[in-house]
């Protein structure tokens, strides 16, 4: 089998710049007319939203951690269909992955493991400011650090003079490695880079379509696209990855799944699974809109409900539709965002109230990858089902009732943790999992919703 050739953008830190390289090199791609397929490796729901405006193709994961090592080439393979060409976005620095107490060279779910599963070849992002000759040094290093990631040139970024760019260029050459691309450090002021910040795509519109451009325009002038394309390469001996794995278990029933500004953090399979299983999805817009007609399940993904909350709350249609869609057992499927969204208050607005308790913003940011269990059947997991996932919130819920768990797991300093709440057909809770590592969940939802619909 032929793999869609591919490369890795990945930097030595975060901040180096990476994303602003990666969008703007699948944009300049597609400019050429090549079909380019985006990827982000990691967890990470918002650089995919620009990936999607730049190459008018859903934004994907490929997260070693949340589906295991088996289902990347698979997942590459399903996502790149179609495709001449890949671009995959790193998360921090190459090398930087989950913790591994045992140590290694290479971190699980880091960059340059996903490159490695992958065969593709890594272009390294560097930020320039405040260095000349020790670049030559770093790229020594990360270069020889492991012999599998198989770097192939640099793009130097945020370059202060054409002088500045002369030396650099010549300490690359000295360290061996090829000189891809220089970005003066003037033009990447154009780019509004407040829209990469904690703002997603969605939520900017046509400010989003601009930063797009804007990256693309500095990345087709400064970065060689020839030389990037004849470098990609990647080596995937798998069959790609396949939503229908099944039957179908129902026909026509509706899944109802949120978008919008407020939640938009959701990953494709999870919705092509549900089709596959004999769903129709529809999204609507919990902002301004009601269930759509029909609507047997609701899926509700992560987001930013706290920034919407007095819209959220003015939208009282669609907060009872939802309430009296749980009341009569109806599956419903909340992560994050979700999860705040189902309990009567969110800082003070009143939610839709099919749990009991409230839910407000904090200073805390809690991130991480969790190895959890469901302690508790539900319309989404069998009890005892395993699952790696991930948190990323600065909210927090505090329930007034005694609910089941949706999830169980070690927190830090190896306290026990639960999660969310299992309660009639909802199953809700922080938790963000890829839905791609447990496709029976899917399935079981959505024979879920049949029965109700039946």
């Amino acid at each position: 089998m032929v793999s869609v050739p591919a490369v890795v953008i990945a930097a030595p830190a975060s901040g180096s710049g990476k994303t602003t390289i990666a969008t703007g090199l699948m944009g300049a791609l597609r400019r050429a007319g090549h079909a380019v397929a985006p990827f982000k490796v990691g967890p990470d729901f918002i650089d995919p939203g620009y990936h999607a405006l730049a190459t008018g193709r859903p934004g994907r994961n490929l997260d070693s951690v949340l589906v295991g090592e088996d289902l990347i080439g698979p997942l590459y393979r399903h996502g790149s269909a179609g495709a001449d060409i890949a671009v995959v976005e790193g998360v921090m620095g190459l090398f930087d992955g989950r913790i591994d107490p045992h140590g290694g060279a290479v971190a699980r779910g880091s960059t340059a493991h996903v490159a490695g599963l992958l065969g593709a070849p890594v272009v390294l992002v560097v930020d320039a400011r405040g260095q000349s000759h020790s670049v030559a040094a770093l790229l020594h290093g990360f270069t020889t650090f492991d012999s599998a990631t198989r770097i192939v040139g640099v793009v130097l970024n945020r370059v202060g003079s054409p002088r500045h760019a002369e030396v650099l260029r010549q300490a690359c050459q000295h360290a061996g490695v090829e000189v891809l691309g220089a970005i003066p450090r003037a033009d990447e002021l154009s780019v509004p880079s407040r829209h990469l910040g904690l703002v997603t795509a969605v939520e900017h519109g046509r400010l989003a379509r601009d930063a797009v451009d804007a990256m693309t325009d500095l990345v087709a002038r400064h970065v060689d696209i020839e030389a990037i394309v004849r470098a990609a390469g990647a080596s995937v001996d798998a069959a790609p990855w396949d939503p229908a794995f099944a039957e179908p278990v129902a026909s026509g029933v509706t899944v109802a799944l949120a978008a919008g500004r407020a939640f938009s953090f959701g990953y494709p399979e999870h919705s092509e699974l549900l089709r596959a299983a004999g769903a129709d999805v529809v999204a609507f817009d919990p902002l301004t809109e009601a269930l759509p007609p029909g609507a047997a399940a609701v899926v509700l993904p992560g987001g930013f409900p706290e920034e919407y909350g007095a819209e959220l709350s003015a939208n009282e249609t669609v907060r009872r539709q939802i309430h009296v869609l749980a009341d009569a057992g109806a599956p419903i499927h909340a992560e994050c965002a979700g999860l705040t969204y189902l309990v009567d208050h969110l800082d003070g607005a009143p939610m839709c109230g099919v749990l009991s308790g409230a839910a407000h913003f904090t200073q805390r940011l809690t991130l991480g990858y969790r190895d959890a269990v469901a302690p508790a059947e539900s319309s989404v997991h069998a009890v005892g089902t395993r699952s790696t996932g991930h948190e990323f919130h600065r909210t927090a819920v505090t329930f007034a009732r005694s609910y089941e768990p949706a999830w169980a797991f070690r927190g830090a300093g190896g306290a026990n943790v639960t999660d969310g709440a299992v309660h009639r057909g909802v199953h809700a809770a922080y938790l963000h999992t890829h839905a791609a590592a447990h496709p029976d969940a899917a399935y079981r939802f959505v024979s879920a919703a049949s029965r109700l619909a039946g």
